[in-house]
C-alpha cells in the first residue's frame, strides 16, 4: 500500500464568475486535507468525508489522476476540513485540489499546477457540484494569493500576492451552488463586467464590493452585513460565491471593529488572512 497526503485552501470571492464566466478570488488560510491510500489489492475507489457528505467529487478526482498514470488497483480517500461546507467558501474546490495533489503524492508523480487545477475542475463538473467549473476558486485555492481568471477557457489572467486580514461571517444556512438561480445572475452580467475590469486594474476591494451588492440583489440576500462591515472600516466586502457567507478584507487596525459590527448578526465569525502559498503536500 502506498499513501499520499496534501491540503488546499478555501477561498473568498472577488468576482463571482457565474454571470459572465470571468472571475476573481483570493485564498484564505483555512484548509481541507486529503489522505489517499493506493493498493493493487484493492477494488474500486472508496471515499470518506469526516463529518459525512457526498464522496462523489473526491472519488472522481482520484479516478482521473489514476487514469492519467495508468495505475491498476484501487484507492481509499479521506478528507477533513476547516472550511464550512456549502457556505460559499470554496470547500469543493479545496477538496478537489487536495485530493488531486494527495493522489499525485501517493503515486510519486508531478503535474503542472494549473493542469492539476483543471483536473479538479473537470471532477467538479463530473460530480455536478458546479455551474462554471469554478476555475477562479480552484486556482486561488491551489496557487494562493489573489487570482483573476477566464473560467470558460480556464486561463489564469493575473495573480498577485497580498498580505491582508480577512473576516468571515458564516450563517448557519447552507446554499448549494448548483441549485441557485442562474437566470437571475445572468441579468446582472453587464455590471459584473464593470467589477471584473476593476479587478484587472488591481482595485480588488472596489471590485468585490460591487460584486457583493450585485449578487445580493440577484440572489435575494440582505446586504446589511456588507454595509455594517464598510461602516466599521473594511476596505472591501462581498457575498462569497452564492452565499450565504460574507468575506471582508480588513486592515489590521479595523479587524476588531468589523468583528464587533457583525457580532449582533446571526452566524459564526472567523478571523483569518489571505494565504499566498496555496496547496501543499503534507507529511503522512
Amino acid at each position: 500500500m502506498i499513501k499520499g497526503r496534501a491540503s488546499a485552501c478555501g477561498a473568498g470571492t472577488i468576482i463571482n464568475a457565474i454571470a459572465t464566466w470571468k472571475g476573481s478570488a483570493f485564498a484564505i488560510d483555512l484548509r481541507t486535507t486529503a489522505e489517499v491510500e493506493l493498493s493493487e489489492e484493492m477494488d474500486g475507489i472508496h471515499g470518506e468525508i469526516t463529518g459525512g457528505g457526498d464522496t462523489t467529487l473526491i472519488e472522481r478526482c482520484v479516478e482521473l489522476v489514476l487514469d492519467i498514470f495508468d495505475y491498476v488497483g484501487g484507492a481509499y480517500v479521506k478528507t477533513s476540513s476547516e472550511i464550512p461546507i456549502a457556505r460559499g467558501l470554496k470547500s469543493s474546490s479545496a477538496a478537489a485540489n487536495a485530493t488531486v495533489l494527495a493522489t499525485l503524492d501517493a503515486l510519486d508523480e508531478k503535474m503542472e499546477p494549473l493542469e492539476a487545477v483543471r483536473l479538479g475542475v473537470q471532477a467538479t463538473f463530473d460530480a455536478g457540484v458546479t455551474i462554471t467549473g469554478a476555475f477562479d476558486d480552484a486556482a486561488a485555492s491551489f496557487l494562493g494569493g489573489i487570482v483573476v481568471t477566464d473560467n470558460k477557457t480556464t486561463q489564469l489572467v493575473k495573480r498577485v500576492e497580498r498580505d491582508e486580514d480577512v473576516v468571515i461571517l458564516v450563517p448557519e444556512e447552507r446554499v448549494l451552488t448548483a441549485k441557485t438561480n442562474v437566470e437571475r445572475m445572468k441579468l446582472i452580467a453587464p455590471w459584473v463586467d464593470l467589477a471584473y475590469d476593476l479587478a484587472l486594474e488591481g482595485e480588488f476591494e472596489k471590485a468585490m464590493t460591487l460584486n457583493g451588492f450585485l449578487y445580493c440583489a440577484a440572489l435575494d440576500f440582505n446586504p446589511e452585513p456588507m454595509l455594517r462591515a464598510l461602516g466599521a472600516g473594511a476596505t472591501g466586502v462581498s457575498l462569497s460565491g452564492t452565499g450565504p457567507a460574507f468575506t471582508a478584507l480588513v486592515g489590521v487596525d479595523e479587524v476588531d471593529a468589523v468583528i464587533k459590527a457583525w457580532d449582533r448578526l446571526e452566524g459564526k465569525i472567523i478571523r483569518t488572512k489571505i494565504n499566498n502559498t496555496g496547496a501543499r503536500v503534507e507529511s503522512c
